[in-house]
């Protein structure tokens, strides 16, 4: 008797494509956006939490792009788009800057970023 029958399985992605979602990375994104526009107005208690929250928020953001850098993007994404990998490596700089900074200006940065890899991997999703 056969426990487990195997059978080749063929996907885009690691996964069916629909475990892919660059939501992930903008809600985090905009966390660390809306906490540094919050920040200066914080007592100094809510400033140290604050500072801890927008520290894992822009981890988060990092992690949630090399997924989808790593996972999801293929060969035939960076023809069409050549720029894809400098999108990428600058967005997670970003999250890192994000981390150096309180001003809410890299928070938008941030967002803008983001955002700009989340039209493309739409665009790719469609196609």
């Amino acid at each position: 008797m056969k426990l487990f029958s195997i059978k080749p399985v063929y996907a885009h992605c690691d996964l069916p494509c629909g475990v892919y979602d660059p939501a992930q990375a903008r809600i985090e994104a905009v966390s660390v956006h809306e906490i540094l526009k919050k920040y200066p107005d914080l007592d100094d208690q809510n400033k140290i939490r604050a500072i801890i929250i927008k520290e894992e928020r822009a981890e988060l953001v990092k992690h949630h792009l090399l997924v989808l850098w790593a996972d999801y993007f293929k060969p035939e994404h960076l023809e069409k788009y050549p720029d894809l990998h400098n999108m990428f490596w600058m967005a997670i700089k970003q999250a890192s800057n994000c981390k150096h900074h309180l001003d809410p200006e890299e928070g938008q940065k941030l967002v803008d970023q983001v955002d700009a890899i989340a039209k493309i991997f739409w665009e790719t999703k469609k196609a």
